[in-house]
């Protein structure tokens, strides 16, 4: 008579090591973003994340057959995850695109992407039953460094005012892109409450955003689809990768990976985003990308010094 196997155990340091992959995947789909959207055309920003956002809800499907997850795990999912999910991806977009609209492009990224740096922050606010851990100089000084060579690449662009912009509509856009790097910084770590809620959940969360987005495109734009296959293939890739399946593996690894090793690495985003541009030609390369490269390197490694951070 055979008898099965014991199942082999997973131990947390794997866990965490898997968990923190997917944050790492989700960052290199956030780096397509910007190559994708300038393919996409001049699509209103609450219909273009409407559109996306509904194809990442379709995403969820693929997600949950890929992963095993029974849909019926939705049912016991708390208010609290519901409100905090939507609540982060609908706030952040609304005040990321709202940003781009009054204040210029370069600009925008560079308060943007304080985020990475405030996720390091905002970690050791964590209670130690979730993985909080006291914040260490070399959690702050690693996200400094990768947060220079963030500063490095997207001050190395020029940024043209918007014709007819007032210097009121620059500083209103300017914090209106802070505002989304403390909503995403802060969403991405309160999460990690929620660590028992399967990162299938995204999907509702998704939904939520897609419906939220449209009743913004309905109240304030004009309707204008895309003109042809391409950019219709943009708005799918999009909504398949960067605002689909990116959003589903870091909430993964917010949950259950190196918080502060995923908010120093996700200085790579801008790094690797005009990397990108100028490999299609959308911007040139130059000695600030490779420096910026390993800037966020040594920052990354610096900010993952403490083992189990």
């Amino acid at each position: 008579m055979q008898t099965e196997a014991p199942a082999v155990p997973v131990s947390p340091h794997s866990q965490v090591a898997g968990a923190t992959v997917q944050g790492l995947i989700a960052v290199l789909l956030w780096s397509s973003l910007a190559a994708i959207t300038t393919g996409i055309g001049a699509i209103p920003p609450f219909q273009l994340a409407s559109l996306s956002f509904a194809v990442a809800t379709l995403v969820g499907l693929a997600y949950a057959r890929a992963t095993g997850t029974p849909l019926a795990a939705l049912r016991g999912v708390p208010l609290g995850f519901w409100v905090l999910s939507a609540g982060g991806l609908l706030g952040y977009h609304v005040a990321y695109f709202y940003a781009f609209q009054h204040a210029p492009a370069v600009e925008v990224n560079l308060v943007n992407y304080l985020w990475p740096f405030l996720i390091v922050l905002f970690s050791g606010l964590l209670p130690a039953s979730v993985g909080g851990r006291r914040l260490t100089a070399w959690h702050v000084a690693g996200a400094l460094i990768a947060c220079a060579g963030s500063v490095l690449v997207l001050t190395g662009h020029g940024g043209a005012t918007k014709p007819g912009a007032l210097a009121a509509d620059r500083g209103v856009g300017l914090a209106a892109a802070a505002l989304a790097a403390i909503v995403w910084a802060g969403y991405s770590v309160a999460s990690r409450l929620y660590a028992h809620v399967p990162s299938l959940a995204i999907m509702g969360a998704c939904a939520l955003t897609s419906a939220g987005a449209l009743i913004g495109h309905l109240a304030f734009e004009t309707t204008m689809w895309p003109l042809d296959g391409w950019q219709w293939a943009g708005v799918v890739a999009q909504g398949l990768g960067p605002v689909g399946l990116a959003f589903y593996l870091w909430d993964a690894g917010m949950k259950r990976g190196a918080l502060r090793l995923l908010g120093a690495a996700s200085n790579l985003t801008p790094v690797l985003s005009t990397l990108l541009l100028a490999w299609v030609g959308r911007a040139e390369p130059s000695w600030r990308l490779a420096l910026a490269a390993a800037l966020v390197a040594a920052g990354a490694t610096l900010a993952s010094r403490q083992r189990g951070s």
